[in-house]
């Protein structure tokens, strides 16, 4: 037997989608029979222009090949990134050319590399896996300009529909995403395999928690030092359009300046608008670093008090977890979270000392702090019912399925 996975991003990419397809391979190794195969087709490293890591274009062992395509250097705006997926879209195409699959999988944040697996798969006639992690129609508004949106929600709504219909199976990667699906494909059946705790979070978490030797009070003093000291505000990850981090973290830092230091840790498209914001607002307790390994990230992780998460307050974010919200969860430290609708209601149900704000709302935001318990908790049947490599497992059982 032979499958194919066609994934944007895949290790050592620093990407939600990198970990997934990852674990999703490791899972599918382990079931798949003898003499089958696994082709990967992805990217070399590209989701940071700040963040480079080596890796090989092609790589074999065993059952598994891996190929990674050389993109150009980009800075994370529609059109530099549409030019990238063409790029990439071209040679998959060139590399599929004349081979046979038995099955296709495609993991897709903005639907067009379903849609390019959908390609695949009818061109070589195999069944097709579908892994969607966002609901991109939903984004066009806030990409395209005016004039262009009605088109383009036009346009992608056809090849959704093809892609779709096409799949054997429609994984998604959040329960929120139900309202924008199932009515317009009441036909078919879908599948709910989320994003989780990674075991590297999973079994650290639960080192450190057992090791810490103090605490944060309410308070911000120190229960093992006996002394007031600044707090630690971390933010990791993705600073775009999706974060609207320009639009909450100036404000928030401004009135916290006595208080608090923030250290954000990433990159994207919107990072030199929140820089220009900060200057202009004249706020000196936040910190801008680059991206960072994920083990690097872990020991900031333990430095931070407390943990914050924003999206924008935009509709099409209002059916999604984020994938760092498993991070954040299993470290057990205070969470700050200015989220909406869905995945509000995900974060008051299934985590404890979480502190939920109206997105882009600095008042909110500062009265939701005030509420934190700041200090450390064990969040063990969270990380257990969310560990990634158990959700891939039960997504590669699906997979092996169609088999």
């Amino acid at each position: 037997m032979k499958v194919i996975l066609l994934t944007f991003y895949f290790s050592p990419d620093l990407s939600a989608g990198s970990f997934r397809s990852q674990a999703l391979v490791s899972a599918l190794l382990d079931k798949l029979p003898d003499h089958s195969s696994l082709d990967v087709i992805t990217t070399l490293p590209n989701r940071y222009a700040s963040f480079s890591a080596s890796a090989a274009e092609y790589e074999e062992s065993d059952r598994l090949t891996i190929h990674r395509i050389p993109l150009p250097s980009h800075k994370s705006g529609v059109l530099d990134q549409s030019w990238a997926f063409l790029r990439y879209a071209k040679r998959v195409l060139q590399k599929t050319g004349g081979h046979e699959y038995d099955l296709v999988i495609a993991t897709s944040s903005r639907l067009m590399t379903a849609v390019l697996g959908a390609c695949v798969a009818k061109r070589c006639r195999a069944k097709l896996y579908l892994d969607i992690r966002d609901v991109f129609i939903e984004n066009l508004p806030f990409l395209l300009p005016y004039g262009m949106q009605r088109f383009g929600i036009c346009f992608f709504g056809v090849l959704e529909r093809w892609a779709v219909k096409q799949a054997a199976i429609v994984n998604l990667v959040s329960p929120g995403f139900e309202g924008y699906f199932l009515p317009r494909y009441p036909s078919k059946s879908f599948t709910w395999h989320t994003n989780g705790v990674d075991p590297v979070f999973a079994d650290w978490a639960a080192y450190a928690f057992a090791s810490r030797s103090s605490e944060v009070s309410p308070n911000g003093v120190s229960s093992s030092l006996g002394e007031a000291r600044r707090l630690k505000i971390l933010y990791a990850g993705n600073i775009g359009m999706g974060q609207g981090l320009d639009r909450i973290l100036p404000g928030l830092a401004k009135r916290l300046e006595v208080r608090a230091d923030f250290i954000v840790i990433g990159d994207g498209g919107q990072r030199k608008l929140l820089e220009r914001r900060l200057q202009e607002d004249d706020v000196r307790n936040v910190e801008i670093r680059s991206p960072l390994e994920r083990e690097k990230l872990l020991e900031e992780y333990h430095k931070a008090d407390v943990l914050f998460l924003h999206l924008n307050n935009m509709h099409c974010f209002e059916r999604v977890i984020p994938s760092k919200l498993f991070e954040y969860a299993a470290t057990g430290k205070p969470i700050l979270a200015g989220v909406r609708a869905f995945t509000a209601r995900f974060c008051r149900e299934n985590i404890n000392n979480i502190a939920v704000f109206e997105s882009c709302d600095v008042d909110s935001a500062l009265e939701e702090f005030g509420r934190l318990a700041l200090e450390n908790c064990s969040r063990n049947d969270f990380v257990e019912f969310y560990r990634r490599d158990v959700i891939m497992e039960s997504m590669a059982d699906d997979v092996m399925g169609l088999l």
